[in-house]
């Protein structure tokens, strides 16, 4: 399993339009057959702080990911409201779910 967690601060005032564009993004992600999560936080003690968490079958599925429709259409949106650079890590995961990961 590939797990990818990206962290973005969104200027206060366009964190409605980006929880949008993200929710849009994660719904459609859930549909792609190599993922397995897709999870969207928001900080509780600094609402402007995202936390996307991202489970794929393996790094290809990642990939494919990142050529689809509604990832460009979330990729292009949210440029103007974030307020650094995205950071993210990218893992391979060794307990998932019910148990251990062979």
């Amino acid at each position: 399993m590939f797990v990818v967690c990206v962290t973005i601060f969104v200027n206060p005032k366009f964190i409605q339009p980006f929880i949008v564009a993200t929710l849009d993004n994660a719904a459609n992600t859930r549909h792609e057959p190599g993922n397995l999560r897709f999870d969207v936080l928001q900080g509780e003690d600094d609402p402007a702080r995202f936390t996307l968490y991202e489970v794929y079958k393996d790094k290809t599925d990642f990939a494919a990911h990142q050529t689809t429709a509604h990832y460009s259409r979330w990729k292009d949106a949210v440029p103007e409201w974030v307020v650094q650079p995205r950071t993210n890590t990218k893992n391979q995961a060794l307990f998932f779910g019910d148990g251990i990961v062979p």
